[in-house]
Protein backbone atom coordinates (compact mmCIF):
# COMPACT_ATOMS: atom_id res chain seq x y z
CA UNK A 1 0.00 0.00 0.00
CA UNK A 2 1.39 3.39 -1.02
CA UNK A 3 0.93 6.40 1.25
CA UNK A 4 2.02 10.02 0.94
CA UNK A 5 4.58 9.75 3.77
CA UNK A 6 3.83 13.40 4.63
CA UNK A 7 2.10 15.07 7.57
CA UNK A 8 2.11 18.68 6.42
CA UNK A 9 -1.54 19.23 5.46
CA UNK A 10 -2.81 22.70 6.28
CA UNK A 11 -5.37 25.14 4.93
CA UNK A 12 -4.82 28.59 3.54
CA UNK A 13 -7.38 31.19 4.57
CA UNK A 14 -8.93 31.29 1.09
CA UNK A 15 -9.32 27.49 1.11
CA UNK A 16 -11.08 27.60 4.50
CA UNK A 17 -13.40 30.33 3.18
CA UNK A 18 -14.18 28.30 0.07
CA UNK A 19 -15.02 25.20 2.10
CA UNK A 20 -17.20 27.19 4.51
CA UNK A 21 -19.19 28.78 1.69
CA UNK A 22 -19.71 25.34 0.12
CA UNK A 23 -21.24 24.14 3.38
CA UNK A 24 -23.61 27.09 3.18
CA UNK A 25 -24.70 25.93 -0.29
CA UNK A 26 -22.64 28.39 -2.31
CA UNK A 27 -20.11 27.41 -4.98
CA UNK A 28 -18.24 29.26 -7.68
CA UNK A 29 -16.23 32.48 -7.56
CA UNK A 30 -16.59 34.74 -4.54
CA UNK A 31 -17.01 38.49 -4.84
CA UNK A 32 -14.59 40.81 -3.09
CA UNK A 33 -17.24 41.66 -0.52
CA UNK A 34 -17.94 37.99 0.22
CA UNK A 35 -14.25 37.36 0.81
CA UNK A 36 -13.92 40.36 3.12
CA UNK A 37 -17.06 39.32 4.99
CA UNK A 38 -15.71 35.79 5.47
CA UNK A 39 -12.34 37.04 6.68
CA UNK A 40 -14.09 39.31 9.18
CA UNK A 41 -16.22 36.39 10.38
CA UNK A 42 -13.12 34.23 10.82
CA UNK A 43 -11.51 36.90 13.00
CA UNK A 44 -14.70 37.02 15.08
CA UNK A 45 -14.61 33.22 15.37
CA UNK A 46 -11.06 33.40 16.75
CA UNK A 47 -12.23 36.02 19.24
CA UNK A 48 -15.05 33.69 20.27
CA UNK A 49 -12.52 30.90 20.83
CA UNK A 50 -10.76 33.18 23.30
CA UNK A 51 -13.89 32.98 25.47
CA UNK A 52 -14.02 29.19 25.32
CA UNK A 53 -11.15 28.42 27.67
CA UNK A 54 -7.42 27.78 27.58
CA UNK A 55 -5.95 26.65 24.25
CA UNK A 56 -2.78 24.68 24.92
CA UNK A 57 -1.05 25.77 21.71
CA UNK A 58 -1.36 29.43 22.74
CA UNK A 59 0.19 29.02 26.22
CA UNK A 60 3.66 30.55 26.52
CA UNK A 61 6.19 31.08 29.29
CA UNK A 62 7.68 34.43 30.24
CA UNK A 63 10.19 35.70 32.77
CA UNK A 64 9.81 39.26 34.06
CA UNK A 65 12.71 40.87 35.91
CA UNK A 66 11.67 42.66 39.09
CA UNK A 67 12.71 46.09 40.27
CA UNK A 68 13.02 46.77 43.98
CA UNK A 69 10.01 48.72 45.21
CA UNK A 70 7.98 48.36 41.99
CA UNK A 71 4.58 46.65 42.26
CA UNK A 72 3.20 46.88 38.70
CA UNK A 73 4.49 45.12 35.58
CA UNK A 74 3.17 44.68 32.03
CA UNK A 75 2.71 41.27 30.42
CA UNK A 76 3.85 40.72 26.79
CA UNK A 77 1.80 42.65 24.22
CA UNK A 78 0.15 39.48 22.85
CA UNK A 79 -1.02 38.30 26.30
CA UNK A 80 -4.74 37.71 26.88
CA UNK A 81 -4.42 36.45 30.47
CA UNK A 82 -1.94 35.08 32.99
CA UNK A 83 -2.44 31.52 34.21
CA UNK A 84 -0.01 30.78 37.03
CA UNK A 85 3.06 32.43 38.48
CA UNK A 86 6.07 31.82 40.69
CA UNK A 87 8.56 34.15 42.35
CA UNK A 88 12.14 33.28 41.36
CA UNK A 89 14.87 34.45 43.71
CA UNK A 90 18.48 35.33 42.85
CA UNK A 91 19.46 31.65 43.28
CA UNK A 92 16.82 30.59 40.71
CA UNK A 93 14.68 28.93 43.37
CA UNK A 94 10.95 29.20 42.67
CA UNK A 95 8.22 29.89 45.21
CA UNK A 96 4.53 29.58 44.30
CA UNK A 97 2.44 32.74 44.37
CA UNK A 98 -1.28 33.10 45.04
CA UNK A 99 -3.58 34.81 42.55
CA UNK A 100 -5.99 37.20 44.30
CA UNK A 101 -9.08 39.08 43.18
CA UNK A 102 -9.46 42.80 42.58
CA UNK A 103 -11.31 43.26 45.87
CA UNK A 104 -8.65 41.33 47.80
CA UNK A 105 -5.89 43.44 46.27
CA UNK A 106 -7.83 46.63 46.94
CA UNK A 107 -8.18 45.67 50.61
CA UNK A 108 -4.41 45.53 51.14
CA UNK A 109 -3.68 48.65 53.24
CA UNK A 110 -0.04 49.19 52.28
CA UNK A 111 0.52 47.99 48.72
CA UNK A 112 4.10 49.33 48.63
CA UNK A 113 5.30 47.32 51.62
CA UNK A 114 8.47 45.51 50.60
CA UNK A 115 9.50 41.91 51.06
CA UNK A 116 9.20 38.67 49.08
CA UNK A 117 6.24 38.81 46.66
CA UNK A 118 3.71 36.10 47.48
CA UNK A 119 0.48 37.32 45.83
CA UNK A 120 -0.47 38.79 42.47
CA UNK A 121 -3.49 40.50 40.93
CA UNK A 122 -4.12 40.49 37.16
CA UNK A 123 -5.75 43.49 35.53
CA UNK A 124 -6.89 42.79 31.96
CA UNK A 125 -7.07 46.20 30.31
CA UNK A 126 -8.14 47.03 26.77
CA UNK A 127 -4.57 47.73 25.62
CA UNK A 128 -2.57 45.34 27.81
CA UNK A 129 -2.47 42.99 30.79
CA UNK A 130 -1.05 44.41 34.03
CA UNK A 131 0.45 42.36 36.87
CA UNK A 132 0.38 43.80 40.39
CA UNK A 133 2.44 41.99 43.02
CA UNK A 134 2.37 42.06 46.81
CA UNK A 135 4.69 42.39 48.59
CA UNK A 136 6.75 44.80 46.51
CA UNK A 137 10.16 43.17 45.85
CA UNK A 138 12.83 44.38 48.25
CA UNK A 139 15.83 43.50 46.10
CA UNK A 140 16.99 43.31 42.48
CA UNK A 141 18.13 40.14 40.70
CA UNK A 142 14.76 38.43 41.23
CA UNK A 143 11.97 37.76 38.75
CA UNK A 144 8.47 36.52 38.06
CA UNK A 145 8.10 33.42 35.92
CA UNK A 146 4.64 32.70 34.59
CA UNK A 147 2.57 31.02 31.92
CA UNK A 148 0.22 33.21 29.92
CA UNK A 149 -2.33 32.79 27.14
CA UNK A 150 -1.41 34.45 23.86
CA UNK A 151 -4.08 35.96 21.63
CA UNK A 152 -4.85 34.06 18.45
CA UNK A 153 -3.28 35.98 15.58
CA UNK A 154 -5.43 37.89 13.08
CA UNK A 155 -6.33 36.20 9.80
CA UNK A 156 -4.37 38.63 7.61
CA UNK A 157 -3.81 37.81 3.93
CA UNK A 158 -5.92 35.19 2.15
CA UNK A 159 -2.77 33.18 1.38
CA UNK A 160 -1.86 32.93 5.08
CA UNK A 161 -2.40 29.79 7.11
CA UNK A 162 -4.48 30.17 10.29
CA UNK A 163 -2.88 30.47 13.73
CA UNK A 164 -4.38 27.14 14.79
CA UNK A 165 -3.07 23.56 14.91
CA UNK A 166 -4.29 20.87 12.51
CA UNK A 167 -6.62 19.36 15.13
CA UNK A 168 -8.62 22.60 15.14
CA UNK A 169 -9.02 22.87 11.35
CA UNK A 170 -12.31 20.90 11.20
CA UNK A 171 -14.00 23.03 13.86
CA UNK A 172 -12.52 26.22 12.36
CA UNK A 173 -14.15 25.54 9.00
CA UNK A 174 -17.37 24.37 10.69
CA UNK A 175 -17.43 27.50 12.83
CA UNK A 176 -16.82 29.77 9.85
CA UNK A 177 -19.65 28.05 7.95
CA UNK A 178 -21.94 28.59 10.93
CA UNK A 179 -21.00 32.28 11.19
CA UNK A 180 -21.44 32.82 7.42
CA UNK A 181 -24.77 30.99 7.33
CA UNK A 182 -26.31 33.65 9.55
CA UNK A 183 -25.69 36.11 6.71
CA UNK A 184 -26.17 34.05 3.56
CA UNK A 185 -28.22 30.91 4.37
CA UNK A 186 -30.11 31.27 7.67
CA UNK A 187 -32.11 28.11 6.97
CA UNK A 188 -28.88 26.12 7.51
CA UNK A 189 -27.74 28.00 10.62
CA UNK A 190 -29.15 25.67 13.27
CA UNK A 191 -27.71 22.52 11.70
CA UNK A 192 -24.31 24.13 11.12
CA UNK A 193 -24.26 25.41 14.70
CA UNK A 194 -24.81 21.90 16.08
CA UNK A 195 -22.10 20.52 13.81
CA UNK A 196 -19.69 23.29 14.87
CA UNK A 197 -20.31 22.77 18.58
CA UNK A 198 -19.67 19.04 18.16
CA UNK A 199 -16.41 19.62 16.27
CA UNK A 200 -15.29 22.26 18.77
CA UNK A 201 -15.92 20.00 21.76
CA UNK A 202 -13.81 17.25 20.21
CA UNK A 203 -10.98 19.70 19.53
CA UNK A 204 -11.09 21.15 23.05
CA UNK A 205 -11.07 17.65 24.55
CA UNK A 206 -8.05 16.70 22.45
CA UNK A 207 -6.36 20.00 23.37
CA UNK A 208 -6.70 19.46 27.13
CA UNK A 209 -3.72 18.54 29.28
CA UNK A 210 -3.14 14.89 30.07
CA UNK A 211 -1.91 14.13 33.56
CA UNK A 212 -1.03 10.95 35.39
CA UNK A 213 -3.89 9.13 37.04
CA UNK A 214 -3.23 7.67 40.47
CA UNK A 215 -5.63 4.98 41.65
CA UNK A 216 -5.74 4.50 45.41
CA UNK A 217 -7.29 1.22 46.61
CA UNK A 218 -10.22 1.63 48.97
CA UNK A 219 -9.85 -0.10 52.33
CA UNK A 220 -12.89 -1.83 53.69
CA UNK A 221 -13.17 -2.87 57.31
CA UNK A 222 -15.66 -5.51 58.31
CA UNK A 223 -16.87 -5.16 61.88
CA UNK A 224 -16.89 -8.33 63.92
Amino acid sequence: MTTSDTTTFDLQIDEAIEDAYERCGFSGTRTGYQLRSARRSLNLLFSEWGNRGVHIWKVANHTQSLTAGSTEYTAPSDAADVLEMVFRNSSSVDTSMTKISRSEYQAIPNKTQQGTPSQYFIQRNLANVKINVYLAPDTTGTSLNYYYIKRIQDVGAYTNTPDAPFRFLPCMVSGLAYFLSQKVSPERTQGLKLYYEDELQRALTEDSQSTSVHIVPQNYFVSS
